[in-house]
């Protein structure tokens, strides 16, 4: 059976977050939260990202409103500030290789990035982390477990994607990790090469033409 990275995306959400967070506690899992940085924005968004952080788990940015996948806006200021607004409301919370990752709502292909995001992304040596396993827990939040138990063989190291969100999925949590556990599977907390097509800035050889929405090339300065 193969090595599972577990991230949790869209989150904050009191009582659903703060479940999470008890019960990777109580099996001494470490796993990595995409944040909305809106929700970052409110005291008790910001206290359970903050205990996240003190339990050791990763936090990365999942843009500041969750809209649409920024390949798709045409719009660059508003492509940028989804990626700079939540990386300051981050601030210390965040990792130091930058995590970030796109909306892609379960598809990965070149609508994810725009040439000025890529390239901000780069300049700035951010991490772009996608996913292997995305199981659709939103919109149906029974039966993800039995999805995704399922896909585990399939690869050596998956990456999944579910979601700390009020659907009522996160309630089979439990299941899910001891019964993956039982099988075999080993939890770990990094990602594999070919699920961060950019790594601390330096972006893979099929990067932009397989993320990238305009095959143009722009420069951004100033990295911060």
């Amino acid at each position: 059976m193969p090595e599972l990275t577990l991230t949790f995306d869209n989150g904050p959400t009191p009582g659903v977050t703060d479940h999470v967070l008890d019960v990777l506690e109580e099996r001494n899992l470490k796993a990595t939260f995409f944040v909305i940085g809106r929700k970052l924005q409110t005291a008790e968004g910001r206290s359970l990202v903050e205990r996240a952080r003190v339990q050791g788990h990763w936090i990365g940015n999942h843009t500041m409103t969750h809209g649409e996948p920024l390949g798709t806006l045409n719009d660059p200021e508003r492509e940028l500030a989804e990626i700079t607004g939540a990386q300051e409301l981050l601030g210390p919370l965040g990792e130091p290789h930058r995590l970030f990752r796109p909306t892609g709502h379960g598809s990965i292909g070149p609508h994810l990035l725009t040439p000025i995001t890529a390239d901000y992304l780069t300049a700035n040596a951010f991490t772009v982390a996608l996913w292997t396993i995305f199981v659709r827990d939103t919109k149906f939040p029974t039966g993800w477990v039995d999805r995704a138990l399922e896909l585990l063989p399939e690869r050596d190291h998956h990456v999944l994607v579910v979601h700390d969100l009020p659907t009522g999925a996160m309630d089979d949590l439990p299941r899910f990790l001891d019964t993956a556990a039982a099988r075999g599977v080993t939890f770990v907390q990094d990602f594999p090469d070919d699920c961060t097509p950019v790594k601390e800035g330096t972006p893979s050889p099929s990067f932009r033409k397989d993320y990238v929405t305009d095959p143009s090339t722009s420069t951004v300065t100033g990295a911060k």
